[in-house]
C-alpha cells in the first residue's frame, strides 16, 4: 500500500516522466503501420513508467530514466506483440524489398537506385514507393540501436546493454553489431544518410525531417523504410 507521501511521490513522478513516454511512442508510431493509435501506446507507456516507478531501486546503480524508458519501452513492444501490429501481407512485403535490395547490391556493388529496386521486384516505381509507404518502416527493430558517433555519445544500446554481470560474449557480439550499423549507415546513398542521421542521431520526427529536405512526410516515410531495407540486407553479410 502507499502511504499518502508515497502516493504524493509517485504522482509527481508521473508527472515529472509523461513527457518521456511521449517521446518514447512518438518516436516508435512512425515506425508503425496507420492502425496502430499513438494514445494506446501512450497508455500503455504509462503502466510501464508506473510499474518503472514501483520497481526502480537506486543501489542497481542504473539512473531512473534509463530504467524507466527500458520498461516503457518492453510494455509498449509487448502490447505491440499481443496485436500483432505486423501483418503477415506486411512481413512478405518487407522480406521482398530487403531480398530484392540484397540481390542487386550484389550484383552492382552499390546502393541500388529506386528504380533498379521497383524494377527487380517487376514493380512500377510508383507501386513501389506505394509499398514502401504500406510497411512504413516495419523492417525497422533494432536501428534505434545506432549511436551518433562522438565522445558524448550515449546511444540506446549502449544504454540498454545490461549490466556489468552480463556476459562478455554477449557485450562482445552487441558491441560487434553496433559497429556493422554504424558501418552500414556510412554505405547509404547521401540522403538517406541525412534521415537516418537527423532521426535516430537528432531524434526527429519525420515531419520536421520533411520540412528540412523540402519534400512530403510520405516522400520521407518511403526513404526511410527504403534505408532500412538497405541496411537490413547489409547486416545479412555479417
Amino acid at each position: 500500500m502507499y502511504t499518502a507521501k508515497g502516493t504524493l511521490e509517485r504522482d509527481d513522478q508521473l508527472k515529472k516522466y509523461s513527457p518521456l513516454v511521449r517521446r518514447l511512442a512518438h518516436h516508435m508510431i512512425a515506425k508503425l503501420p496507420p492502425s496502430v493509435e499513438i494514445d494506446d501506446l501512450i497508455q500503455v507507456g504509462m503502466i510501464g513508467l508506473t510499474e518503472a516507478i514501483a520497481r526502480y531501486e537506486p543501489s542497481q546503480g542504473v539512473q531512473f530514466e534509463t530504467f524507466a524508458s527500458q520498461r516503457i519501452r518492453g510494455a509498449m513492444i509487448d502490447e505491440l506483440r499481443d496485436g500483432d501490429w505486423m501483418s503477415r501481407g506486411s512481413r512478405k512485403s518487407q522480406k521482398d524489398i530487403e531480398h530484392a535490395v540484397h540481390r542487386l547490391q550484389q550484383k552492382l556493388h552499390r546502393p541500388p537506385k529506386e528504380s533498379e529496386i521497383a524494377a527487380e521486384m517487376g514493380l512500377t516505381l510508383a507501386d513501389y514507393q506505394s509499398l514502401l509507404a504500406k510497411v512504413r518502416g516495419t523492417q525497422l527493430v533494432y536501428l534505434e540501436d545506432i549511436g551518433g558517433g562522438g565522445d558524448d555519445e550515449d546511444s540506446f544500446l549502449d544504454r540498454h546493454m545490461g549490466d556489468s554481470e552480463a556476459d562478455p560474449s554477449s557485450l562482445l557480439q552487441d558491441q560487434r553489431m553496433r559497429m556493422a550499423l554504424v558501418s552500414a549507415i556510412t554505405t547509404l546513398p547521401e540522403r538517406e544518410q541525412h534521415i537516418m542521421s537527423m532521426y535516430y542521431e537528432h531524434d526527429m520526427n519525420l515531419k520536421e525531417i520533411a520540412a528540412v529536405l523540402g519534400v512530403t512526410e510520405s516522400r520521407v516515410c518511403q526513404l526511410h523504410s527504403q534505408s532500412i531495407a538497405r541496411l537490413r540486407s547489409k547486416l545479412r553479410e555479417h
